[in-house]
């Protein structure tokens, strides 16, 4: 599985690169603090998979890394290959950046 650090997203991001983020956290979570991206959280995940390009570089994020790890997964088990966790998650994020 291919993982990026919050330093190297965030030059990414600055840099313009064409990705997708995706936040798989709760409302809640979402609400208090993101980076950007759709919305997608793990319990909805399989029924909104259109929203999810096979083609584009796509980066999942989530508060520690854990469970955008386990929605990379799931998705590559429908064969996505495109996917990226940012490691370490929003907690990472916010230490580092």
């Amino acid at each position: 599985m291919r993982q990026v650090s919050p330093q190297l997203l965030k030059e990414w991001l600055e840099a313009g690169k064409d990705l997708l983020l995706i936040d798989v956290r709760e409302t809640g979570e979402r609400d208090t603090f993101n980076i950007g991206g759709i919305h997608i959280p793990m319990g909805e995940l399989v029924s909104s998979i259109s929203k999810i390009s096979k083609d584009k570089e796509t980066v999942l994020y989530c508060e520690k890394g854990i469970r955008s790890v386990i929605a990379i997964q799931r998705l590559e088990s429908m064969g996505f290959s495109n996917l990226i966790n940012l490691s370490g998650g929003m907690k990472a994020w916010k230490e580092v950046l």
